[in-house]
């Protein structure tokens, strides 16, 4: 190729100086294609083997940069030797802003994803029952953030005006956010009651008249299993406003019971009642005596009040050893001849 035919221009440039563009972008681009496909799979391989996740995250990062990108970064290098026109360098500029701010926000939502997942495995491993769909809600949600942040800033590198855009989606984000504001109510709930964590999956629960097992922990309800089986919805923006007595977090149980026994027992046998009761409780492997006393005289009854430590949280153990209390009594008293109390009124006429 003769030296004056490198030196003649086309197109605003010298031949010599599509040449170099030309041969500067193929190296580029095969460079790139070597690093995509030979290194960046063996350098996958090796760390598959190896214990660290973030080698596997940096794979997935590069990995995510496509062909396209590539043949940006091609294109680029060789452009560099070429004056072009206004428009069209203008239009290139606009072309690779947009691209980069792609790619990168790309990468930044993988380092997003692995972080959560990371966090999501993390809590099913201390709690098989957990519920991530929250997690993920606040996953897609900062990903969207991301997104939208990423959208205003090339806006304004293109030499938009972004203010009255800004202030027009306050407007509009606060007109939406009034019209959903229960269900943003129960959202926000939802990431109050992940994070200060006042129940879990698998809790036995009492809100109000409501009481059961948590089966689930939704973004917008939480579902418990009452004792008769039934389903039952809460919202959780109710959740966060009530009272809620949390019995799995109890390490022990301190019940009180009362019964009643008839006018007519003699005063020897009433001595011997809560002789009888501990003996009873102390046949209990999970239940210990506090104190039973013969309390008051009743309307009609003798009455008797019993307090014990039941050294379980669990609400059906807790009725199986009342239950096995009671009927225990019940044999005792038969033994006795000692009569439960009932509700009786005794008429005296006076001639």
């Amino acid at each position: 190729m003769s030296a004056d035919f490198l030196q003649y221009t086309l197109l605003y440039n010298p031949v010599h100086a599509y040449v170099y563009a030309l041969g500067t972008g193929l190296t580029v681009w095969v460079g790139l294609w070597v690093f995509r496909n030979i290194i960046l799979r063996r350098l996958r391989i090796w760390a598959k083997r190896t214990e660290s996740e973030l080698d596997d995250l940096l794979i997935e990062i590069f990995r995510s940069f496509n062909l396209p990108f590539y043949l940006l970064l091609s294109v680029g290098a060789g452009a560099q030797f070429i004056q072009w026109p206004p428009l069209v360098g203008v239009a290139g500029y606009w072309a690779a802003l947009i691209v980069l701010f792609y790619i990168g926000v790309r990468a930044l939502t993988k380092v997003l994803d692995y972080l959560f997942k990371k966090v999501i495995r993390k809590r099913l491993q201390e709690e098989t029952t957990f519920d991530p769909s929250v997690i993920q809600l606040l996953r897609q949600g900062l990903k969207g953030v991301i997104w939208a942040v990423a959208g205003l800033l090339v806006l304004q590198n293109l030499g938009v005006n972004i203010s009255a855009l800004i202030a027009g989606l306050g407007i509009g984000g606060l007109a939406i956010a009034f019209a959903l504001q229960n269900v943003l109510s129960d959202v926000f709930a939802s990431f109050s009651i992940y994070f200060d964590k006042p129940f879990q999956t698998g809790d036995f629960i009492i809100v109000g008249e409501d009481m059961g097992t948590v089966k689930r922990i939704g973004i917008k309800s939480t579902r418990i299993e009452s004792l008769w089986g039934e389903e039952i919805v809460l919202p959780n923006k109710a959740l966060t406003e009530s009272r809620i007595r949390n019995y799995k977090r109890m390490e022990s149980r301190r019940i009180v019971f009362s019964f009643g026994v008839t006018y007519q027992t003699p005063s020897e046998k009433a001595r011997i009642i809560p002789q009888m009761i501990k003996e009873i409780m102390d046949g209990l492997e999970l239940a210990s005596l506090d104190r039973a006393h013969f309390k008051k005289f009743g309307d009609s009854s003798l009455d008797f009040e019993v307090m014990y430590t039941l050294k379980t949280s669990d609400y059906n153990k807790y009725m199986d050893v009342q239950q096995d209390i009671n009927l225990q009594l019940k044999e005792r008293f038969e033994k006795e001849g000692i009569e439960f109390a009932y509700p009786t009124r005794t008429v005296f006429l006076q001639k």
